[in-house]
């Protein structure tokens, strides 16, 4: 099951379709959507988190908690949508092409991809790119 929650003013426009485009990624990488929770903030809640949980006195786009068990996807992800919109205008994408890249991006790290390397970054990019060429959004 797939939640999307709000903590600031923002919804997504098609929930239903996310919830399709992500079942897929994740479906071809042969990985079972099991509890996901997407939870919108503002970069304050995101930034207490970050320092509470993680120790980072930094904003960031995301912050994902993963419960995955074997090939079963669970995990909360919080996703920043200031930082996804100051990020598009940074990468001169639009906001939705933005904002689909980080909400797959949590899901690839609960299938073990990484990105602190530059080839791990590679790579995960390369899948993020995968990805969005099957949103139908």
């Amino acid at each position: 099951m797939i939640a999307f929650n709000y903590e600031t003013d923002f919804n997504l426009d098609d929930e239903t379709e996310i919830k399709k485009w992500i079942i897929n990624c994740a479906e071809n990488e042969n990985f079972e959507v099991g509890e996901i929770n997407y939870i919108f903030c503002d970069d304050e809640y995101l930034h207490k988190i970050n320092v509470e949980f993680l120790q980072h006195d930094t904003l960031t786009d995301i912050i994902s908690f993963d419960y995955t068990i074997s090939k079963l996807l669970s995990g909360d992800i919080f996703i920043s949508i200031p930082r996804v919109e100051e990020n598009a205008k940074t990468f001169n994408v639009t906001f939705n092409e933005e904002l689909h890249r980080v909400i797959i991006h949590g899901i690839l790290h609960y299938m073990g991809y990484k990105d602190k390397t530059d080839e791990e970054k590679q790579l995960m990019r390369d899948k993020e790119n995968s990805c969005l060429k099957t949103v139908n959004l």
